[in-house]
């Protein structure tokens, strides 16, 4: 009788314990600040998990760079020391090659063309690519359509950026981008625009609605172009070492809210944009629509040649322009 009763004292123990030890916190990255729809959309998936395990997971956000640029934190999220990032595919573009096709100048036809082919097949299929490299791919997020701005001149064809200094994400593919439409690609970080813009260190940078508003870079930059030549989302991504660290049925949990969280993401992404839209237009910026987009299509030849070498990365280019 004693036996049996210590012998269900240690069974009691080892499940207290292994129950401890699968409760924690995630560590979460995010560059934007802390009310920015990506990181309210990683918010809402902690709670998520907090309720379907009654609080044995969770996730702590740290916006704003408090864990590094995006480039810091890839690394620290491939180490370890980040359980959960929230990035743009261009810092993954030289480490996964499957990244750069989404993040092609025009591969995109509309937000409603980006939205079908990256919650389907196809971006499933560039989530698996990530794995190889130390990151499980959890989920798409949007970042909205990249247009130019600048302090100069309105831009309606790709002569209107010539010579013009562009800062662009430390990425080979939007460099190029840069180059093939005739402008000087200015590689920098996001922080540093908008001083360099004030200043004249570069003449324009391109980004979507709210990213324009508010970095305040309209306040510099007057003149918006929306060419919306990249539509590149981003992606939520998780250490592949603390994903091997659960179990089973806590990676589909994790996986599941990642998915949930999307929709959240997509309603907060278009309440922004919406607000971003009404505060630049009443600043009286000058917005240019009336853009043939044709020229700068057909100056992306090169560039799709560069960084679509292969079959397999050509034949993903044809399938996501083949979605309906």
């Amino acid at each position: 009788m004693k036996l049996t009763k210590k012998l269900l004292g240690i069974a009691l123990s080892v499940i207290v314990t292994s129950c401890l030890v699968q409760a924690r916190d995630f560590r979460a990255a995010d560059t934007h600040h802390r009310d920015y729809p990506t990181v309210q959309a990683v918010k809402y998936m902690g709670e998520i998990l907090s309720k379907k395990t009654n609080g044995r997971l969770g996730i702590n956000i740290y916006p704003g760079r408090q864990l590094g640029e995006e480039k810091d934190t890839i690394e620290q999220t491939i180490a370890g020391a980040i359980d959960i990032d929230r990035i743009n595919l261009a810092p993954l573009n030289g480490i996964v090659p499957e990244t750069a096709i989404p993040a092609l100048p025009y591969i995109f036809r509309s937000i409603e063309h980006m939205h079908k082919v990256m919650d389907g097949e196809i971006g499933d299929r560039i989530l698996k690519a990530l794995e190889p490299y130390g990151l499980i791919g959890l989920a798409f997020y949007d970042s909205g359509a990249r247009s130019f701005y600048n302090t100069k001149r309105e831009i309606r064809k790709p002569s209107d950026l010539k010579g013009l200094k562009i800062r662009v994400q430390n990425s080979d593919l939007f460099i190029a981008t840069m180059e093939a439409l005739g402008a000087n690609a200015t590689p920098m970080e996001f922080g540093q625009v908008y001083t360099a813009l004030k200043t004249g260190v570069i003449d324009g940078a391109e980004n979507n609605w709210p990213s324009y508003e508010t970095t305040r870079h309209y306040e510099v930059a007057k003149f918006y172009s929306l060419d919306m030549h990249s539509m590149s989302p981003e992606v939520l991504v998780m250490s592949k070492i603390s994903w091997d660290k659960l179990s089973k049925s806590d990676q589909k949990l994790v996986k599941e809210a990642a998915k949930a969280s999307v929709p959240k993401m997509r309603e907060l992404w278009e309440n922004k944009v919406a607000i971003s839209k009404k505060k630049i237009l009443a600043a009286g910026n000058k917005v240019i629509t009336d853009i043939d987009k044709q020229p700068f299509i057909d100056a992306m030849d090169p560039v799709y040649k560069r960084f679509a070498p292969t079959a397999e990365l050509k034949q993903l280019i044809k399938d996501i322009q083949a979605v309906k």
